[in-house]
């Protein structure tokens, strides 16, 4: 797969043309960069790229124990190294050289992991390869020596001085500000590096393509974290904070921890442009190159609206990859993808609007008619509506905040108050998360001509995720009152307060009858809407909703 990153990056240092002639395993190393090769100094192997890199790998465990990056040290804190999942024990660890790349190949049960230097080039290159659930994450984390990098954001926090308001991994500063690893404030689409700098050196983790990750283009999850103890770096893959989809299983790779003189990484090595024919000869198990590797390609789609970005994904049970689609006309590419039969998904926003199947072919690239939409619910005649049909909270209260804050941070506007639908921008006084304990019982005010208020008519609630099965009842002038809804499938685990709204989109109905309204034009009705659930929690860990949009239809 290439997935199409959000902006391209200054080409910083220059690449090293590497060999593909097998060797044996030597300490001397192959022809290349000077000082290339590796050592064994008894408890680790040592691999130099001879451009200024050396680390290290653990001969007992597979963890990650060096990065001297021009004769200074980045790796570690806390007593931990970097390490797949949380480490992975005992493990049988080899090394092997194939022309200018030194590959090593670490194994613990099911699971095996790789690294891999190549002459000339300050990266370290990995890949994970997962067969089952034996372990119930899929991550890489680079833990990074304290204090060597500026560390203010908002996944960045004092332990000896913030205050730990939620699950031991929110915390609240002095100020009032919330801090915590989860807030990214990125989906997956949107990034292809992430990492620091002191603007002399720079230091990166450039994503893989996530074929074989799961959660989809729009996931939010962790990407860094920092405080007194150290820095984190993360390649996520499967984690199951709001996690909407089931673990898979395969080789994923190459991700790549890359060193540079400041700036951010050469563009070459995104998953978007990264050519990875150098990893042929090196012999994986379940690699696929780019030969048994095809594409898609669509000339457009049809009732696009030209206010929002589309993207197409495709998605199966062994793989995931997206696409943007092209403004005005909706054509799109995707390449690099493993052979088979896949969901395509239209999506406007984060919302789908279409979905077919299409069959992809290693070596042949498969062609699509213009596409369709008629699955947008934007086009239904509305009497009146809060927010868009976007599948986000996009333009609610709060929206933007919740991606890198939690609810009670000091920046927050005030999670009660009303709406008056009539009133200038209605939208922005919705918020644009509901919970049973803290803005329950949130009213809408709007007036309806005698011909709408003869009539019946369908209120459509939007929602992108929800906590504990929290849904909405509706009540119209505490006089009709909606059925309870039964809960659509959303993720588990917290969702509302750890950065992401990214859950199950899903559409609730209600069809309230013309005897609900008011006949007095100059009247306001009142809808009201509560939270309900058979769980309970307290604050903002009570049961809770987000919001996409809500509409009365003609």
């Amino acid at each position: 797969m290439r997935t199409h990153p959000v902006r391209r990056r200054t080409v910083l240092g220059a690449a090293v043309a590497a060999g593909a002639l097998a060797a044996t395993a030597t300490a001397t190393g192959a022809a290349g960069a000077a000082g290339f090769g590796w050592s064994d100094d008894g408890a680790n192997y040592v691999l130099d790229t001879g451009a200024g890199l050396v680390f290290k790998v653990s001969k007992t465990n597979g963890d990650l124990t060096s990065l001297v990056y021009k004769g200074k040290e980045y790796e570690s804190y806390g007593g931990k190294h970097s390490h797949v999942e949380s480490g992975l024990g005992a493990s049988t660890v080899t090394l092997r050289q194939v022309g200018a790349t030194i590959l090593v190949t670490v194994v613990h049960g099911t699971l095996r992991h790789y690294y891999a230097a190549r002459s000339g080039l300050n990266n370290v290159y990995l890949w994970t390869d997962k067969a089952d659930t034996s372990f119930t994450a899929t991550r890489f984390i680079a833990r990074l020596k304290p204090g060597v990098f500026p560390n203010e954001g908002p996944d960045s926090w004092v332990e000896g001085a913030d205050t730990v308001i939620e699950a031991g991994d929110v915390w609240r500063r002095a100020d009032g500000q919330t801090r915590s690893k989860h807030y990214s404030g990125v989906r997956v689409m949107d990034y292809d590096h992430i990492g620091y700098t002191t603007g002399t050196v720079g230091l990166w983790m450039v994503r893989s393509n996530h074929e074989k990750a799961s959660g989809g283009p729009f996931y939010r999850s962790l990407l860094r974290h920092s405080n007194e103890l150290g820095v984190g770096l993360y390649e996520i893959l499967h984690y199951n904070q709001s996690q909407t989809e089931a673990m898979r299983f395969g080789l994923q790779g190459p991700y790549l921890l890359a060193f540079t003189d400041g700036g951010a990484p050469d563009p070459a090595l995104s998953a978007a442009n990264h050519d990875t024919g150098w990893v042929d000869p090196l012999g994986i198990p379940n690699w696929v190159g780019a030969a048994g590797r095809g594409r898609v390609a669509g000339v457009g789609l049809k009732n696009m609206d030209p206010a929002h970005p589309y993207t197409i994904g495709f998605a199966n049970a062994d793989a995931q990859y997206w696409t943007r689609a092209t403004a005005g006309t909706g054509a799109f590419s995707c390449r690099g993808m493993l052979p088979g039969t896949y969901t395509l998904t239209v999506y406007k926003g984060e919302l789908a609007v279409h979905t077919t199947t299409v069959t992809v072919t290693a070596g042949a690239a498969t062609a699509l008619h213009t596409l369709t939409i008629t699955g947008d619910p934007s086009t239904a005649p509305a009497v009146w509506r809060l927010g868009d049909w976007d599948g986000t909270p996009a333009g609610f209260k709060n929206a933007q905040l919740m991606t890198y804050a939690h609810p009670a941070d000091v920046r927050a506007t005030g999670w009660t108050g009303n709406v008056v639908v009539d009133s200038a921008n209605p939208s922005a006084a919705v918020p644009c998360y509901l919970w049973k304990d803290v803005n329950d019982g949130f009213l809408v005010y709007f007036r309806l001509t005698a011909a709408q208020a003869a009539a019946a008519h369908t209120l459509r609630i939007g929602v992108t995720t929800a906590f504990l099965n929290g849904r909405p009842q509706v009540t119209v002038n505490d006089t009709w009152v909606s059925a309870i809804p039964s809960p659509p499938a959303q993720p588990s685990t917290r969702s509302l307060t750890n950065g992401s709204y990214r859950g199950n989109n899903h559409t609730f109905t209600y069809s309230i009858p013309a005897s609900a309204w008011k006949t007095d034009p100059a009247q306001y009705n009142v809808l009201r809407l509560n939270i309900v659930s058979g769980s309970t929690g307290t604050g903002f860990l009570s049961p809770g909703t987000a919001l996409d949009c809500l509409d009365l239809l003609v």
